[in-house]
C-alpha cells in the first residue's frame, strides 16, 4: 500500500491548502470550530466557498468565531457561509438529536474538539473517563448517526488524532481506568488512539457508501486544549522551535479534508501534510503511527462497544 504524499508540509497553511479548491456547494460540519485550529479550520473551508457549521458547546463563543470568519472574507469572492449550532459531545442525547436535526448531504464531517490532560479521572454521567468520551464516544455517536447524510453524495470523514496516540493503545478490557491507575496522558493517549481507529473502521464499513475518513495529527499548536496542562509544561512546549501557528495547525486537517490525492483513499493517519510513517508499537519515537492505531480487529472491536454503550444511553 503506498504511502500518500502530497506538495504540503510542517509549515503549510490550511488557506494555502484550499487555494483553488472549489467547494461551493459543499457542505460540513466541523465540531470544535470556535477557537484554535477549529476555527481556522472553518476558516479556510469557507474560504473556499463551503458552507459551514461550526458545532460547538459554547454557542456565543460560536457565534463570536463565526463573527470573525464572516469579517475576514468579506473581500473574498465567493466565500462560503458559516452556521453555528449547540453541540456537547459527553451529551449523547444531544449529540442524536443534532444528527436527527440534520437535513440533506453532508460532504464534510471534521471530528475536531476535544480535551487534554484532565489531571484527575472524571467520568460522564453514563460512566464512561471523560476524555474517551468527549474524544471519542461523542464523536462516534455524531459519525454513525450523521451516516445517511454523509452517505447521500459520498462524503470524507477527517478524525483529529495526535502524536499523543503513541502513549497508549486503547486497552479493550479496562477502558474507563476502572482497574489500572488513571494517568493523564495515558487516558488522553487512549482517547487518541481510538480517533485513529474511528478512521479505519468507518471506511472499512461504509466505502461502499462513498465514504471514506483519515485521522492526523495536526502538529504542536498552542490552544485552548492545552487548559489542563501544567504552566510549566506549557511554558517549556512555547519554547519549542516547531510551534506552529492555529493556521498551520489546520493545514493538514484540509489536507485530509480537500486533497485529490486522498480521494477514495481512507484509514490512514496523516502528519505534516503527509501520510505518516508506521511505527512499531515499543518505538522510542516522537512521529509516524503505532501500529496498535492502525489495527483492523481492535477497530472493529472498539466500534462495537463504542455503539453499544451510545445504545444502552439512548434506550436502542
Amino acid at each position: 500500500m503506498a504511502r500518500i504524499t502530497t506538495r504540503f508540509g510542517a509549515r503549510s497553511t490550511a488557506d494555502e491548502v484550499v487555494a483553488g479548491v472549489d467547494l461551493t456547494g459543499r457542505r460540513a460540519v466541523v465540531t470544535g470550530g470556535a477557537s484554535g485550529i477549529g476555527v481556522e479550520t472553518a476558516r479556510s473551508l469557507a474560504r473556499a466557498g463551503a458552507e459551514v457549521t461550526i458545532a460547538v458547546r459554547d454557542v456565543e463563543a460560536g457565534r463570536r468565531a463565526a463573527a470573525d470568519i464572516a469579517a475576514s472574507l468579506a473581500d473574498v469572492r465567493g466565500a462560503g457561509t458559516v452556521e453555528v449550532a449547540h453541540l456537547d459531545l459527553v451529551d449523547l442525547v444531544g449529540v442524536a438529536r443534532f444528527a436527527e436535526a440534520w437535513d440533506g448531504p453532508l460532504h464534510l464531517l471534521v471530528d475536531n474538539a476535544g480535551v487534554m490532560a484532565v489531571p484527575e479521572r472524571r467520568t460522564t454521567s453514563y460512566g464512561w473517563e471523560l476524555q474517551l468520551a468527549t474524544n471519542h464516544l461523542g464523536h462516534h455517536a455524531l459519525t454513525t448517526g450523521l451516516h445517511d447524510a454523509l452517505a447521500a453524495e459520498g462524503a470524507r470523514i477527517v478524525s483529529v488524532s495526535s502524536s499523543g496516540h503513541l502513549a497508549s493503545p486503547v486497552v479493550l478490557d479496562d477502558l474507563q481506568f476502572e482497574r489500572r491507575p488513571y494517568d493523564p496522558w495515558s487516558a488522553y493517549g487512549q482517547s487518541k488512539t481510538a480517533n485513529v481507529l474511528l478512521a479505519v473502521e468507518a471506511t472499512r464499513r461504509w466505502a461502499g457508501d462513498g465514504i471514506t475518513a483519515n485521522a492526523l495529527m495536526p502538529g504542536g499548536i498552542m490552544t485552548r486544549l492545552q487548559r489542563h496542562v501544567p504552566e510549566e509544561t506549557q511554558a517549556e512546549w512555547r519554547r519549542y522551535e516547531g510551534l506552529k501557528t492555529p493556521q498551520q495547525g489546520a493545514a493538514t486537517t484540509l489536507v485530509a479534508a480537500v486533497a485529490p490525492e486522498l480521494e477514495g483513499i481512507g484509514g490512514r493517519y496523516l502528519e505534516d501534510g503527509n501520510e505518516a510513517e508506521t511505527v512499531d508499537d515499543d518505538a522510542q519515537v516522537g512521529a509516524g503511527v503505532r501500529r496498535w492505531a492502525l489495527d483492523p480487529t481492535t477497530a472493529t472491536r472498539l466500534w462495537d462497544l463504542s455503539t453499544a454503550a451510545v445504545d444502552r444511553v439512548l434506550g436502542r
